[in-house]
Formats: C-alpha cells, structure tokens, sequence
C-alpha cells in the first residue's frame, strides 16, 4: 500500500475566488510541497463561502477542508443574535436573571429580524425614544446595505433584514470610532478547542466621530469597502495592529489585560452559543467533523466605557489587503501572512499526526497539547485553564468535551446532572412518549431509551446511567461494549437537551434556588390582544379607535382627543390590526388599507378620513392654511411641496400665526373654502394636533409657496404643487374641470414666496396679504 505522505499532495481552491482570499493560503501548501488539484481531487480545500455538501461529505482527518456544516448559527447576522439570545434565555432560566452566568452574556446588541420582528422593534422604540437603530442586510458583506435609522418606523418590512440597537457611545482612537476585527480559530468541534490569534486590528472609521450625524457612514461605519470611498479622508482606511493598539491602551491609562481578557471569555461563549448546530448538522448528514475547522473573523466594539461588544462573525474573513502602504499595509499584509501559516500548521494540514480511535482522557489530553504545541501566535480560548467555568454554558458538553476538562482540570469536574424541560411525559400500553411542549411533536422512546430516560430526569449523570444499563444488559446476556454503551447514553442525552426535552441542573454557587425549581417547566401563558378604546379626531369627525397597539397610539397621539363616550350616539368604530409586516386599517367591516408601515399609518388615516369628511362635490386639498387671531375668518394658502410640516410651524407660530391643515374646495363656492383642520405631519408619520381656530369658513386671501426669496410662484406652479394633494372622496385625482376651475382661482389670488429663513420678510408678506384681501372681499 501507497504512505498517503510519499504521495502528491493537492489543494483546492473554491467558492467566490478572489486571489486575496487563496493567496496566503495557496503559498502556504505550495511551500510544503503541496501541488493545485480540483473539486473532486484534493486533500486540503480552502473555499470562500459555504461548500456544497457533497464536499463536506468527503471530510476525514486526511482530508481537511476550512468550514463545518452549521456555521451560519454564527455568520449570519440574525442566527448569531438568536444563538446568543437563546443561550442568555436558558442560563436566566436555570440560574435566574441576576446570576452572574447570565451577566457574563451580556455583550450584544438586541437585535430583530424582519417582517416577523416588526411589532416587537416598534414597541422596544416606543419604551426607548432615545436608542437609535442599525440597519443591516441579515446575511451580507462589505457594509453592502448598513445605515443607521433616526426613526424604527423606517425599518423596511420585508426579508432578509435586520434592525440592531445601535452602540452610540463608542470609544474613540484620536476621535475616531473603531472596532476590533479578532480571528477565532474552531480547531475541533468534539472536543471543543478553540483559539484566538494574538494579533489582529483596529479598523477606525475615516472621518471623526458624530454622534448626531447620521447622515455619514464614514464617521459611524468602520468597515473598509465602505471607507476606502471617502475622499475627503486624508487615510480613508487604516489599521492599527492589537500590539500598536493594546500599548496605546495602556498609555492611555487603561488596564488592556483586562479588556481582552473579557473579550476572549466573549468569544469563547459566542462559539459556545452556536456548538449545537455544528454537531446537529454534522451528525444528522453523517459529517466527520474531524476534517473541518472554521477561521472566523469577529467583529467586536469597545464602547465609551471600556466595555466589549460583539457585533457581527465573518464567515471566510477578508485576508485581502486593504489598508494603503502608509497606513498599515504591508503590516496588515505580514500579520495575514503569518496568521494563514500557523493556521495551517495548527490545524496538522499535512496530518502527520496519525487519528485513531482511542478517545480516553489520557490520549484526549495527549492530543489537545500537541495542537497546542503547534499554536504559533494563535492562543488557546477553550479548553481554558479552568474549563469547568465554561462546562455549564453548553446545552450539554458532549463526552469527549467533558473528559477532555476532567483531564487538563484539577480537580475533575463533576458530571452534569439533568432535569426535565420543555416536556411532557405519556404512558400507554406501559410505552413512553415525549411530548415536546415547545414544537408539539410526539417522540417515542424504545425500552433502553426510555430507561435512559427515566434516570436522567431523575437526576442520574450520565456515566451512572451507563452502569445501570450495562448491570441490566448482562442479564443472560453476553455483556455489551461498555465503552460503547456509555457513548450511547452521552449521544441520547446531548440530543434530547439540544431539544430542550432536558436541561442540565443549576449547580453552580450563583444558581440560588433555581436548582429547586420543579422539573417541569411552566409554559408562559398566551398573550391576550385587548383593543382599548381611545377617540380619534380627523375633520371634525370623531372614531372609536380600537388598537392593542402602544407604538401606533404614539403616532397618533396629536389626533387622539378625551371624549364622553356615554353621550351621543355610538361612534363608528376604527380598528387598527397588526399584521405580520404591519397594520391594516378597518372601518366597521371594511379593510381599507393593509401592509402600512407605522409611519404610514397616520398619513393614510389623515387621507382617508378627511376625505369621507368631503360633501358632496367637494375635493380635499392637502394644504397649509394660516390664520392670523386677528382675521379669524381669512387664510393663505401655503402649497406643501412635502410632509413635513415642522419647519413651516416653526416659521409662522412665532409671527401670530396659527398653521392649520387641509381644506374642502368646490369650484362653485369662488374663494371661499371650508377647513378641515387635519392634524400636522411630522417626520415619521407623527400627528400633531392643529391649533384651535374659531372659524370653519375661510376666505383665502393669498397663495403662497416656501421657496425663499425667489419671484412670487406662478398659477401653474403652485398648481404643479397642489395637485398630488388633491383627491375626491373616493380617491380619484381632479377632473378637467375642476383643474381648469382651480386654476383659474389661483390665478385670482394675491401670490408670493414665504422665505423660511427670514422671518421678518415672511411676517411683512403675510400682513401685506391679508388686509388687500380683506378689502376686496368685503
């Protein structure tokens, strides 16, 4: 037989090639002798992206290949939240919320997924006005997509993105923002080793940081595809290397030992987070596991406060170049180099190490130290000095993880104990049945595992377990393959907590009483949806509005009005409903809108129930009015070109004026029109409650357009502008004639520009406006 060592060796490059992905790696194996082969010819693949299955299929010590099945729990956005969240939820429940199991977990972001998150973030937004939000595409690269949002309501509410609460306190590097990009090595997945790199960067935006301009993503994003754009950066993108970084620390006066020491302890739990669907997908398509390893690029943010926070988890991190030859570059170049050669070697590429079968402690240790041996810069993450501190994290640590600790641990830790979760137990026909509260499936137990079982929901370890049922086994039998048996009742037990059928016991000193708590858990009970009555005022109409929505009933505060509901008759009834992407609106039993954003709801109920205010042959025109206290009975008209009605009520308030909304146009009634009194817009679909004003009925005394100083606007201009907020009741634009009609009206009318930004011009055209009108009017 052939030694596989005398034979060529080949490597495979694939996936979304970029000659700076393969470099580093492609010079590595060609300097130990290794030649190019193909996808079905290889014994070391170096992909970017994720793999085909069937070459994951053809993992084996001897073929090694750069990703495991299951890492998207890590490298997309939203499953990293949810792996992380899901483990804070578990170690809450089993430790309780003020453990500090639970505050070592508390290191990332909330984060929501759309469409399903929609209503959550809303609410969140509402209970938090100041938080701000980070929009991200849920699985991208090279900050394609990242903005921030001023306002949740904006959040797009279709797939594929995510909104995260936005760490608007960061620490700064010379004004700037910056995080650290970390590589995190998953050597082995059973056993769990880990590693970090010893170096790594500080990526720092390229114009300084401002904390109220959102507008600019060179100073709040950090990512270099994105910086490398910013022209007017003297170095739009620059590294600064974890040595460089780590000694400016400590000139700064910070302990910076302490910073990472609690940035590993964050990345060894991320990992952690996400080991169950690694081995879930590697045992359920039949993976050896021992031919893959994982390089991650983690993205981490100091903020203001020296705290760490762990952003996002790259998966085939960019081993390009990226910053310029005077500001990091050929550094960056030498630590990528260095890092991709200490990769290689520490994962044994060459497999000069011969695998076998033997997983006793002994050898477990045995093997864990050589790897360690060939670490070069890389640092060993898990297992730690103390690898028991991180055992309880697990759903369940797996055999070998456990004897692997019990062997590099002094003293061994104790097996884990389990207790009943999410379940329910049926008899019949003395069969047991699972019943998975959680899922609602029914999971049949044969005689061997139902007595695995019953021991373990009793408290039994699973090594004791193993002794009873080898005792029972041999029984006229021939005795079973001890070692064999005991890796049965580990491989049973790790499924059915990865279920969360069992849940391991709290033993740790900060479990408290959680350890007592009855087995079974207590499934929270269903949310109730009540519809609170409140009364909604738009045209002088009022609505019973029925909505269990508190972010809703914000925007639509200023149309909100107290009102005796036991006088009168019944209000017709309004009802907003929360739909997975939104709100529809119905009135009685007719949905006239669905799918609206929350910052669409207040405009589309403003149009909509203004116009049923409409008589008949009436038009709705969607303008500003203003009316001075003076000339209750007079207006002019200010055409809105937008919906925000802010700026114009920061201008005429100060001046007397009162601004008022939306007016009922008949082209019979000459210049007389009737006022709605709409509630104002402002930015987010908010309504705002218009001034009182004494009179319905206006005379229009002039038109006006908010065009600074330029000439008085022309009829057709301002008609231009009125038009798109012009409706009928039921929705049709104007006819020919009424734009003909209405044209001619403001051709009639005095006209001229309103300068936004000279208030005292703006007060001497409104008052030359309103007596020359007055007169002739009389």
């Amino acid at each position: 037989m052939t030694n596989p060592s005398s034979q060529a060796r080949r490597y495979w490059l694939g996936g979304k090639r970029a000659d700076e992905q393969d470099r580093f790696f492609r010079e590595a194996l060609e300097a130990r002798g290794w030649r190019a082969g193909s996808a079905e010819d290889w014994q070391a693949g170096w992909f970017t992206g994720t793999p085909e299955m069937a070459q994951f299929r053809k993992l084996t010590p001897r073929h090694r290949l750069n990703h495991l099945p299951g890492n998207n729990a890590l490298t997309l956005k939203s499953r990293l939240y949810q792996s992380l969240a899901t483990l804070r939820e578990r170690m809450g429940e089993r430790f309780g919320p003020h453990a500090s199991q639970v505050a070592r977990l508390d290191f990332f972001p909330r984060a929501y997924l759309m469409p399903d998150d929609y209503h959550a973030l809303q609410e969140a937004a509402l209970a938090n006005p100041a938080r701000r939000w980070i929009l991200k595409p849920s699985n991208a690269s090279k900050g394609k997509g990242i903005r921030l949002l001023d306002d949740a309501a904006d959040a797009p509410r279709h797939a594929n993105w995510l909104v995260q609460e936005y760490l608007d306190e960061p620490h700064t590097i010379r004004g700037h923002k910056y995080v650290l990009r970390l590589y995190v090595l998953l050597a082995s997945l059973d056993p769990l080793r880990l590693y970090v790199y010893r170096q790594g960067f500080a990526k720092l935006a390229s114009a300084p940081y401002d904390h109220d301009d959102t507008g600019n993503l060179y100073s709040h994003l950090t990512n270099p595809d994105i910086n490398a754009h910013n022209t007017d950066a003297e170095v739009p993108v620059e590294f600064i290397d974890l040595d460089r970084y780590r000694a400016w620390l400590r000139e700064q006066g910070h302990d910076d030992d302490a910073l990472f020491e609690r940035l590993h302890d964050q990345l060894t739990l991320t990992v952690i987070a996400a080991v169950d669907s690694f081995r879930q997908r590697c045992a359920e398509d039949d993976i050896d596991s021992r031919g893959g390893y994982e390089l991650l690029g983690i993205d981490c943010l100091v903020d203001a406060y020296l705290k760490p926070w762990v952003l996002e988890c790259n998966l085939s991190p960019s081993l390009g170049v990226c910053a310029g030859p005077d500001s990091g570059g050929p550094l960056e170049e030498a630590i990528k180099r260095r890092l991709v050669e200490d990769m290689v070697e520490l994962v044994d590429i060459d497999a000069q190490e011969t695998p076998t079968n033997d997983d006793s402690p002994q050898t477990l240790r045995d093997d864990a130290q050589r790897e360690l041996s060939r670490a070069g810069d890389f640092l060993r993450l898990y297992p730690s000095a103390t690898p028991a501190d991180y055992l309880t994290f697990f759903t369940l640590p797996s055999r070998l993880d456990w004897r692997l600790a019990g062997a590099l641990d002094d003293p061994a830790p104790a097996e884990p104990q389990l207790q009943r979760g999410q379940v329910c137990e049926l008899i019949d026909n003395d069969s047991l049945v699972l019943y998975d509260t959680q899922r609602g499936s029914l999971l049949a137990l044969n005689d061997s595992a139902a007595l695995i079982w019953l021991l373990a929901s009793e408290g039994e370890p699973p090594n004791t377990i193993a002794d009873h049922l080898y005792q029972a086994s041999q029984v006229g039998h021939t005795p079973p393959d001890r070692d064999a048996l005991e890796r049965h009742v580990w491989q049973c037990l790790e499924a059915w907590c990865r279920q969360g059928l069992l849940q391991q016991l709290a033993t740790h000193p900060d479990a408290g009483t959680s350890s007592t708590v009855a087995t079974h858990v207590k499934t929270a009970p269903a949310k109730t949806t009540t519809l609170v009555p409140t009364y909604l005022a738009i045209a002088g109409c009022h609505w019973d509005l029925r909505s269990d929505s508190q972010a809703a009933r914000e925007r639509l505060a200023g149309a909100l009005t107290p009102l005796e509901s036991a006088q009168g008759d019944p209000l017709p009834r309004l009802e907003l409903i929360q739909e997975p992407s939104g709100y529809a609106i119905m009135i009685g039993t007719e949905r006239v809108a669905s799918h609206l954003g929350l910052a669409e709801l207040g405009p589309r109920l403003v149009d909509t129930l203004g116009r049923r205010a409409l008589a008949e042959g009436q038009m709705m025109i969607d303008t500003a009015l203003l009316v001075h206290p003076d000339t209750p009975d007079a207006a002019v008209l200010v055409a809105m070109a937008d919906d925000d009605w802010q700026p114009l009520r920061a201008l005429v308030e100060p001046l007397g004026y009162r601004l008022m909304r939306g007016l009922a146009w008949h082209r019979q009634a000459g210049d007389r029109v009737h006022m709605l009194a709409l509630p104002l817009a402002a930015p987010g679909g908010r309504l705002i409650a218009p001034s009182p004003s004494p009179s319905t009925e206006l005379h229009i005394v002039g038109a006006a357009l908010c065009n600074g100083d330029a000439p008085a606007p022309t009829p057709l201009t301002l008609l231009a502008t009125l038009l798109p907020a012009s409706r009928y009741a039921d929705r049709r634009p104007p006819d020919g004639h009424d734009v003909n009609a209405l044209l001619d009206w403001l051709a009639a009318l005095p006209r001229f520009s309103l300068p936004s930004d000279a208030p005292e011009l703006a007060r001497e055209r409104l008052e030359d406006a309103t007596p020359h009108a007055l007169s002739t009017g009389s």
